[in-house]
């Protein structure tokens, strides 16, 4: 955990090394909030948000009621905001998440809870409103308001022109809002164009506030909040006025603090006797002049903040040789390691040769988008190559997707007399349920399941053109993706086990896996979590095969790793970047347009390429080798 006191920095933050650590800090945090209330005989008014940030917090919640006697009896809480229109049971509803996560799991009276009413007719909205308002005065104000943040720079639903001001009311969702949260509601058409929020200043008069933010995708917006100016054009930045507020962040959402980023320029301490850190410095250097490193001059880190580096070690030709040699040595085009080869530089083991490599994929796409180059590299060089699958990626098909297979199943039994019950009855099924299905409707079982073997018969497809046999595909449907919803499950201890399951049948010698936690849906997230946890138990018991294991972390889809981090480059050739794109052309259900696209509307092959060709460029310009593109990856060591 490091706490920052930098100058730039405006708003006191903590980062924590992940959002697991964080979440149970502040939950902890609160947990002594309210048992303060009750010793004192007082309610204990908490403000509270909705969305996939504060999940962990509130399932932690849930654990110090059930495991360790915490009391709501003595909570009385305000949520600040809902969609408008919006019923309390929809799948969308915030009424229904927060009863999902917590409320149906804690001895919170009903009537304590306030949450804003989707339903109210609109011209009654306004006085809603004012009523919202009253009620949090008469229960003698926000304790602790608990806060996300949006990409727009939103608090609540306050999008960018909301003033400091602002009391609770009917808004207009800004555009990226909606786009950003139409993967919940199956296509941005289907999500509301309005919504109830609290104002920034109903915000701003709670007695204390946390804003948690977890990911890379937060870093850009953190930084204008932390170090900004004030404008209504970033709503959050007017926490700045408050005078007990915190962020709380993991370390990608932290990652574009100058803090943690460039901390030379904020006069804080800086290691010079790290490499990593004088790597970062140096590139970072490097970039901002847009010079090789071996150009750079005395002078050049004397002008940029860098005259510590200096003082500490030598004349620049020795760092730029030090840190050029270092990032020359990520670079192969032998992933799983080059067989009679001196591997002092390299960044893999030259034995054993082949080896069984085993690379997790969370959607049965992620593998060949994210490093479809190097899974065809290891192929070819003879590697011993398995994918596993973690989860189906039923709820990513478009429905005319689902309805076009059960129509050539239909068809085709239709042609060949394969069954006394005609599959006709299957096709008529799906499609009176998908012709009838309401927006943001659960699909049925059987639609679920057509959906989840299109997933997987692209997947095998892919895995044939790189050259993985069938029967090293593995497909895990892991628990806690299947419910149908863009909202999974947490984590449990099934998918956990199914992963050491496979992990002991296999036991590789490599390892790939998504470090990508960008992806705005949570499953990478959680994916990842699912890995680490196994080896870390594998590890806890002894197996002998992990002693021999390394564990390299891709990204892509969503992210790239910063320069300064790639331990492993891998260069692709054109022609493999033309192999990568055909392989994923075979998830055909993807094409054209993903169904959850996030933010970037490009095709996931599109993304994939600018990141790669953008990883060689940076790589050109530092003044190392110029490839057509290149796959990076981070070494997790466990």
């Amino acid at each position: 955990m490091t706490s920052h006191s930098a100058s730039t920095e405006r708003i006191p933050t903590t980062v924590y090394p992940d959002s697991e650590q964080a979440s149970v800090a502040v939950a902890q945090d609160i947990a002594g909030l309210i048992r303060q209330r009750a010793a004192e005989g007082r309610s204990c008014i908490l403000g509270l948000a909705t969305g996939s940030t504060p999940t962990r917090l509130y399932e932690e919640l849930v654990r110090l009621h059930q495991q360790e006697g915490l009391s709501f009896q003595n909570v009385i809480t305000f949520n600040l905001d809902e969609y408008f229109p919006m019923a309390p049971d929809s799948l969308q509803s915030y009424v229904r998440f927060m009863h999902e996560y917590l409320f149906d799991h804690v001895d919170i009276p009903v009537a304590n809870v306030h949450i804003p009413d989707g339903t109210v007719p609109v011209e009654e909205v306004a006085g809603f409103c004012r009523r919202y308002e009253e009620q949090i005065r008469e229960a003698g104000g926000i304790d602790l308001q608990i806060l996300g943040i949006g990409r727009t720079g939103h608090i609540g639903f306050n999008e960018p022109g909301s003033g400091a001001a602002s009391r609770t009311r009917l808004i207009t969702l800004d555009h990226i809002t909606r786009t950003d949260a139409a993967s919940d509601f199956y296509g941005e058409e289907n999500v509301p164009r309005r919504a109830i929020t609290m104002g920034v200043g109903t915000i701003l008069e709670a007695h204390e506030i946390v804003l948690l933010a977890w990911g890379e995708g937060k870093a850009a917006v953190i930084k204008r909040m932390v170090e900004g100016d004030m404008t209504d054009s970033v709503p959050a930045t007017y926490l700045q006025k408050h005078p007990n507020v915190r962020v709380v962040l993991d370390e990608a959402a932290g990652a574009e603090l100058t803090a943690r980023k460039t901390p030379w320029l904020a006069d804080l301490p800086c290691n010079w006797q790290d490499a990593a850190f004088v790597r970062k410095a140096v590139t970072w250097l490097a970039r901002q002049l847009q010079k090789p490193i071996l150009k750079l001059t005395d002078q050049d880190y004397n002008e940029n903040g860098l005259s510590g580096l200096l003082a500490e070690s030598g004349q620049a030709y020795s760092i730029n040789i030090k840190v050029f040699n270092e990032l020359q040595h990520t670079i192969t085009g032998w992933p799983g390691g080059k067989p009679n080869a001196d591997d002092s530089h390299r960044p893999e083991r030259a034995e054993p040769f082949p080896k069984r490599v085993l690379i997790f994929s969370p959607h049965p796409d992620d593998d060949v988008i994210s490093m479809g180059g190097t899974l065809l590299r290891l192929v070819d060089q003879g590697h011993e190559v398995h994918v596993a699958y973690q989860t189906s990626g039923n709820i990513a098909v478009f429905d005319e997707e689902a309805i076009r297979f059960a129509e050539f199943v239909a068809d085709y039994d239709e042609a060949f007399r394969l069954d006394e019950q005609p599959a006709e009855n299957l096709y008529r099924r799906v499609v009176d349920f998908l012709q009838n299905k309401a927006p943001g409707q659960v699909d049925s079982s059987e639609v679920q399941q057509i959906k989840g073997l299109i997933r997987r018969g692209e997947a095998k497809s892919a895995c044939r053109y790189a050259g993985v046999p069938d029967e090293n595909a593995h497909f895990m449907d892991l628990p806690f993706y299947e419910t149908g919803r863009v909202r999974k499950k947490p984590l449990g201890e099934e998918d956990i086990q199914l992963t050491i399951d496979l992990l002991n049948k296999i036991r590789p010698q490599q390892i790939y896996a998504a470090g990508d936690l960008s992806d705005p849906h949570g499953t990478h997230r959680v994916c990842l979590s699912a890995i680490f946890q196994a080896v870390q138990r594998l590890k806890a018991e002894g197996a002998e095969w992990l002693q021999d294991c390394w564990v390299w972390l891709y990204r892509g889809a969503w992210q790239e790793w910063d320069i300064d981090q790639i331990e492993m480059a891998v260069p692709i050739s054109p022609e493999e970047l033309t192999r990568k794109r055909r392989a994923i052309f075979k998830h055909q259900s993807q094409k054209d347009r993903p169904l959850f696209p996030g933010a970037d509307q490009r095709e996931f092959w599109q993304r994939a390429e600018e990141r790669n060709r953008t990883t060689a460029q940076i790589y050109d310009r530092l003044g190392l080798p110029e490839y057509e593109a290149i796959e990076a990856f981070v070494r997790w060591h466990y």
